[in-house]
């Protein structure tokens, strides 16, 4: 799979955006799935959240509990998951307990990668934004796209898992690339391709609520 170059890049105005409108009001309690550097966490808690971060691959002093999802403990006003499950395994046991740490009626926001939708237009295109940057991943479109395929859970198999426990909107499709270990300036560059029907939108967006009651 393509390296992580584990920059600590500010959070994506459009990602900080999404996520704040989609929380309840501060100081709401937010757990944050998959925190990464706790990037997200730290701009949540300027925000005035108490927020819980966790990330099985935390480094000390991040602000980030190292921790997986099915260790995690508490009681939560909101779940946040930003590109962090489709790596969670096991999945489907991983959001029962979310749903038990979740207060009912509580919101659940999902930024994701849907891997189903990379095609060889779109691994061509990242895989040559990469060589631009000196990068060489070892790949070529068709490889790229079985590892990743391999590798990470699709995005309807995410909410079969979510559904039992949380009432989903429909996923709202938009760029996502130029967030993959690209520079970031390239988000402009992705959406006229995108509009043009150069590249599919690999990026989805969607909201939930915790059930009443879980089927």
């Amino acid at each position: 799979m393509p390296d992580n170059d584990g920059s600590m890049a500010a959070v994506a105005v459009d990602v900080l955006a999404f996520v704040r409108g989609a929380l309840p009001p501060a100081p709401a309690r937010v757990l944050e799935i998959g925190a990464g550097g706790g990037e997200l966490a730290a701009e949540l808690r300027d925000a005035g959240y108490d927020v819980c971060a966790i990330d099985p691959s935390a480094a000390d002093g991040s602000g980030v509990e190292r921790a997986t999802l099915l260790e995690a403990r508490g009681t939560f006003d909101a779940a946040v998951a930003v590109v962090s499950l489709h790596h969670v395994e096991p999945l489907g046991e991983s959001c029962a307990h979310l749903a038990s740490l979740v207060l009912p009626g509580g919101a659940l926001v999902i930024d994701e990668f849907d891997v189903a939708r990379l095609d060889e237009r779109a691994a061509a295109w990242w895989l040559n934004q990469r060589r631009a940057l000196g990068r060489d991943d070892q790949h070529d479109p068709d490889s790229l796209i079985g590892a990743m395929r391999q590798h990470v859970h699709r995005l309807p198999v995410i909410v079969e898992a979510l559904l039992p426990c949380f009432a989903l909107g429909a996923p709202v499709p938009g760029p996502y690339l130029h967030r993959w270990n690209l520079e970031t300036g390239l988000r402009d560059v992705e959406e006229r391709l995108i509009a043009a029907g150069r590249l599919p939108a690999l990026g989805a967006r969607l909201v939930g609520e915790r059930r009443a009651t879980i089927a």
